[in-house]
């Protein structure tokens, strides 16, 4: 009986172990997918904007995507995207979730490439870095807690639903001050949710690799990928609009 209980005890600590192995593994790629994603926005804004403006003057293709009534298509496309890629995700294979990611990351970057236009380079880098910074802390908090962050979901997508509202209604209001007190909460409720996402990641990997669901677990780690993707961007973006200078 000892010896049945000495085997077993060895054998969980093993599989343990497998597990802890896996994580490191699975949040790695996360992480990795996700600077993929940043990097394919970023250079897709940039190449965007180049192309929009010649010697200070919009080109045809700058006032089409951003004097038109197209900007509307290119400002709710990321959006409805996302609700899309996450509805058909479960039958989509792990190749083209990971396609379709990439082609949400230019899509994404035609949608922000005005930044390039309206803010200067030193602040767009400036802000970037304190973004990754901050992104970076509070996702480690995330990941290393103890505490339980599950009850900060449901606080966190209802402040999201309202920011989105609140956006629209500002579009036509066109209030500094509202803008102003969108772009805190923004802060806020993004900063939130980089370490709510992270913690759940690193839960739903643990739960899924018991189950032995590998499957799964190959696009949970694009899904994952992209959580933490849209929460970094955002508070970039929030971010910016305190910090930037404009041109």
């Amino acid at each position: 009986m000892q010896q049945y209980q000495t085997i077993r005890a060895g054998s969980g600590a093993g599989a343990r172990g497998e597990i802890d192995l896996g994580l490191k593994a699975h949040m790695n790629k996360v992480y990795g997918l996700m600077s993929v994603g940043m990097l394919i926005t970023g250079a897709s804004a940039w190449a965007i904007s180049g192309l929009a403006v010649d010697n200070g003057t919009l080109t045809g293709l700058g006032q089409a995507i951003y004097l038109s009534p197209l900007k509307w298509v290119i400002m709710f496309a990321p959006l409805l995207f996302v609700f899309g890629f996450g509805a058909m995700v479960s039958r989509m294979s792990a190749g083209a979730a990971q396609l379709a990611f990439h082609t949400f990351a230019v899509l994404m970057g035609l949608s922000i490439s005005s930044i390039f236009l309206v803010y200067t380079g030193h602040s767009i880098i400036q802000t970037f870095l304190i973004t990754a910074i901050a992104f970076a802390g509070l996702s480690l908090w995330g990941y290393t807690t103890k505490s339980d962050l599950s009850a900060w979901g449901t606080f966190l997508i209802m402040g999201v639903i309202g920011l989105l509202v609140a956006m629209i209604v500002n579009l036509f209001l066109q209030s500094p001050a509202i803008q102003f007190a969108i772009s805190a909460l923004g802060i806020l409720i993004f900063a939130g949710l980089t370490a709510y996402d992270t913690q759940s990641i690193k839960n739903e990997y643990i739960a899924m690799a018991h189950q032995g669901q590998n499957a799964w677990l190959e696009k949970s780690a694009i899904m994952g990928a992209l959580r933490l993707y849209l929460d970094f961007l955002n508070m970039f973006m929030f971010l910016l609009s305190f910090l930037g200078n404009r041109q």
